[in-house]
């Protein structure tokens, strides 16, 4: 192993007599934590341990694995720091965050699902106006994008904030590439009118791989998983008296539509990037869609 880049053990592991096994389990460690003011974390904790404790009795896992495995986390802990949060990525890529989100951000049906706003949201993006472009640079496929927030008995929001932010068309957003995009391109938030709609100018996104550089991506392709993600645009909307809304919403004919690295396709995200003359006679792309709002749940 030596000269190795650390990966977590792939293949089958040895197998150990059970009987030597001592008695160090996550039952023990919570005997330890019984009568402390520990709370959720003294809570969150035990299961924890206990979810380990039983992987490493599974896997007979040997002092060797477990060290790769502690190197491993060492070195996504190394590649992380304030451009690049390798943890969230790892989170990602091993589909928590989403679960996370679904767990703690339940829609009813014929509402808009949630997703995870992802590393490139900023909260800082200008006001545009309604039927502007938040295309900085023009470069790209045109792409004319309509829609409507609506409550889910289909009444109108006006007034609703309806933030966007996308990746340019070769999968780049503007603070990946700070020296080579204008300062918030291709993001922006807008007001929706008297009938809950709002439009923008835009250019088609283009999906993209996540980092395959880092330890996070080393593993994924090592385990022949996909990197990559489908094109789409991402919203977050507030509307008052409503759950705030986050999501994507995805090139449904994009090839990787099926294989998203972090999980984060649904059937009801999916829409049609379709061919259109636009304002001005220009040939693109357009785009129609609906954002359904969640009305505040009590508790």
């Amino acid at each position: 192993m030596q000269g190795e880049r650390s990966v977590l053990p792939v293949g089958a592991a040895p197998q150990a007599d059970s009987s030597t096994v001592k008695d160090h389990d996550g039952a023990a460690f919570s005997a330890r934590l019984a009568g402390l003011p520990t709370g959720r974390l003294g809570q969150g904790l035990a299961v924890l341990v206990d979810a380990l404790d039983g992987l490493v009795r599974e896997l007979q896992l040997t002092p060797a694995e477990f060290r790769q495995v502690l190197d491993y986390l060492t070195e996504v802990g190394h590649a992380a720091d304030a451009r690049r949060q390798e943890w969230v990525l790892l989170a990602d890529t091993l589909g928590l965050s989403m679960l996370v989100e679904d767990l703690n951000s339940p829609r009813p049906a014929g509402c808009t699902p949630n997703t995870v706003a992802g590393p490139f949201y900023r909260a800082d993006a200008p006001l545009r106006d309604n039927g502007g472009s938040i295309s900085l640079d023009g470069k790209g496929v045109p792409l004319q994008v309509r829609g409507r927030v609506l409550s889910l008995d289909g009444m109108a929001l006006p007034g609703a904030s309806v933030e966007v932010w996308q990746a340019d068309g070769q999968g780049k957003y503007e603070n990946q590439e700070p020296d080579l995009q204008p300062e918030n391109n291709l993001r922006g938030r807008l007001r929706t009118d008297g009938q809950g709609r709002f439009a923008f100018r835009s250019v088609m996104p283009g999906g993209y791989d996540l980092p395959s550089d880092g330890p996070v991506g080393r593993l994924m392709t090592r385990l022949g998983l996909c990197l990559a993600r489908p094109a789409h645009i991402h919203f977050r909307v507030s509307a008052e008296g409503h759950e705030r809304l986050t999501t994507h919403i995805f090139d449904r004919a994009d090839p990787a539509i099926g294989r998203d690295a972090i999980f984060g396709v649904k059937p009801e995200l999916l829409a049609d990037f379709r061919a259109a003359p636009l304002d001005g006679g220009v040939t693109g792309r357009a785009l129609d869609l609906d954002l359904v709002l969640c009305p505040l749940r009590q508790g």
